[in-house]
């Protein structure tokens, strides 16, 4: 049996994964043709987001008094990201426009209904692990690229009285098909690409 001690743990584990350093990317819809100081608002303004997480389904086959499992289809949760709400509604204006290409609130209508990435409704978001060093924005440990999105829910906003000392935050929730995790960019991160 190996021994561990203080040492060694803190020879493995480093200066740990802070949670609170993160990036994230949202490419809107082509279509929607934002300006990228636009796009840069999804970084600047996200409060907080998640990597992703998959699901491997279990099929229950019962055979001869027991039950034997078999592993089933592969199923990916709903991201979700919290932002701050800038002065000016700017981001949130543009997930209710995407949303609203995909199903308009009046008419019904859906003028992005092509499910793609070219000319549809759908975009590639990526979220990235950074490491707390001497650069600008962090070494990257871990990236994660979030494939076919699109917004399925954008919260409501709560106003009151009495929130006072409090800035507005809202949440959109993102459906996508999978998600791809590549290698950071600070040399002796874990290599092994999930594709």
């Amino acid at each position: 049996m190996a021994s561990s001690n203080v040492s060694q743990f803190l020879q493995t584990i480093g200066q740990g994964v802070k949670p609170n350093m993160f990036l994230i990317d949202v490419q809107f819809p082509a279509t929607l043709a934002k300006q990228t100081e636009d796009q840069n608002l999804t970084n600047l303004l996200c409060k907080s987001a998640a990597l992703p997480g998959s699901n491997l389904g279990v099929i229950e086959v019962p055979f001869r008094g027991r039950t034997v499992k078999i592993a089933g289809d592969r199923t990916f949760d709903t991201w979700t990201a919290t932002f701050f709400n800038d002065k000016d509604f700017k981001l949130r204006s543009f997930f209710e426009q995407w949303a609203n290409s995909i199903n308009t609130h009046e008419g019904n209508t859906a003028p992005l209904f092509v499910p793609n990435n070219s000319t549809g409704y759908m975009a590639d978001l990526s979220v990235k692990q950074l490491e707390k060093d001497d650069s600008v924005e962090g070494a990257i440990l871990r990236s994660y690229s979030l494939k076919y999105c699109f917004p399925t829910n954008v919260s409501q906003i709560d106003v009151a009285y009495d929130s006072n000392d409090q800035i507005e935050e809202f949440t959109v929730e993102f459906q996508y098909s999978y998600f791809t995790a590549t290698a950071g960019t600070r040399q002796g991160v874990s290599s092994i690409p999930v594709v």
